[in-house]
């Protein structure tokens, strides 16, 4: 059990699963039938495959290849928000929402640092501090022209 978890804190698995979820709630919602009613209808009908089918397609490449989240974050906001209007509604609202939240939450997720990168950085701020701190030496000659020479 602790090897999935290693594997899963290491990519954006939540924005990924809800990805995900959205995706299959849309395409539930748009092969609904309510008494005689169908609503998938007419070139509708195809982007209510298409859409939800994206969105699982990307919320699983978000959580295989966390490298290009970002990309595939965007793509996932870009198609919840459309599912507005190509989704009964993005899937009754639910699944747009899901969607929405997904990207977000893929397109934000950032790797942990290792403890020893993150000291090691902290020991070159104080080098970074310390060249600040060096002292300013005008030279006479260039005084009036404004150039300033760091020893």
């Amino acid at each position: 059990m602790s090897g999935f978890v290693a594997w899963y804190r290491r990519r954006p698995f939540v924005g990924g699963c809800l990805s995900i979820l959205a995706g299959v709630e849309m395409f539930l919602s748009s092969q609904l039938d309510l008494g005689n009613m169908h609503i998938q209808v007419g070139i509708e009908g195809l982007q209510a495959t298409i859409l939800p089918i994206l969105l699982v397609l990307l919320g699983l490449l978000s959580i295989l290849m966390p490298a290009q989240r970002i990309f595939y974050g965007v793509l996932i906001l870009v198609i919840a928000v459309y599912s507005l209007v190509g989704v009964n509604l993005g899937g009754f609202f639910i699944g747009m929402l899901l969607g929405m939240v997904g990207g977000v939450m893929v397109v934000s997720w950032m790797p942990r640092r290792r403890a020893g990168g993150a000291r090691a950085r902290h020991a070159g701020d104080g080098d970074a501090a310390d060249a600040d701190a060096s002292v300013e030496m005008v030279d006479e000659e260039t005084a009036g022209v404004g150039v300033a020479v760091k020893v």
